[in-house]
């Protein structure tokens, strides 16, 4: 892999400020992770809300889901001078009592203290990848981030089905973790769509309760 050699990722001994480990091993997220301290932990939540096209009937319609998230804290991870702080991201969407997701997340949420950068890089089982950011209070409970195909830092990629016939134009997601163990995310992605002629705005929302530490 060109760029040199792979990043150094260490995890502290937990006698110190950054992040401290639990009796059980486990990371906590201290003040070294800015913004997205609030969100380490295991979140759920039953008022998710999608309104998307459905390939099934061509029209566009509404999917209330229920979902479960894990933001597991790590770090730091040097990239020469840069130093990030990070959150290993899981989620998956039910609709109703069905068993099997229809929807799964996986990736990472950094943090760049120097940068004051937030980032989001997640893949989604469909053949999509987005890297979406932006510049964030180390403080702040809540923040926008976004991402635009054909981008060089805050991208979109995709598979050439998915590029042909739903090719994601935007992502914009908004996080608020201003109330306790609760955390609301509302996400934006404009598709054009091959079946439609004008471009389709799928939206995702929901209320999480922190359920558990990471």
């Amino acid at each position: 892999m060109a760029g040199g050699p792979p990043p150094k990722v260490a995890r502290t001994s937990g006698t110190g400020r950054v992040g401290e480990k639990r009796e059980d091993g486990r990371l906590s997220a201290g003040p070294e992770w800015g913004p997205l301290a609030r969100l380490a932990g295991i979140w759920e939540g039953e008022k998710g809300e999608d309104v998307a096209y459905a390939n099934e009937n061509g029209k566009i319609g509404l999917t209330p889901y229920r979902e479960h998230v894990d933001f597991k804290p790590f770090g730091p991870v040097e990239n020469g001078s840069q130093v990030l702080y990070g959150l290993d991201y899981r989620m998956a969407a039910w609709r109703g009592d069905e068993d099997n997701p229809f929807h799964t997340e996986v990736g990472y949420w950094m943090w760049d203290a120097r940068d004051s950068e937030v980032v989001r890089c997640f893949l989604i089982p469909r053949g999509s990848a987005v890297v979406a950011g932006a510049t964030v209070a180390p403080d702040a409970t809540s923040f926008n981030l976004s991402a635009r195909v054909g981008s060089q830092t805050y991208g979109i990629l995709a598979n050439n089905w998915l590029d042909k016939n739903a090719q994601s134009i935007s992502f914009e997601c908004t996080i608020d973790t201003s109330v306790a163990d609760e955390f609301t995310y509302s996400e934006t992605t404009v598709i054009k769509h091959a079946r439609v002629a004008e471009e389709v705005i799928h939206t995702d929302g929901n209320t999480l309760r922190k359920i558990a530490d990471a």
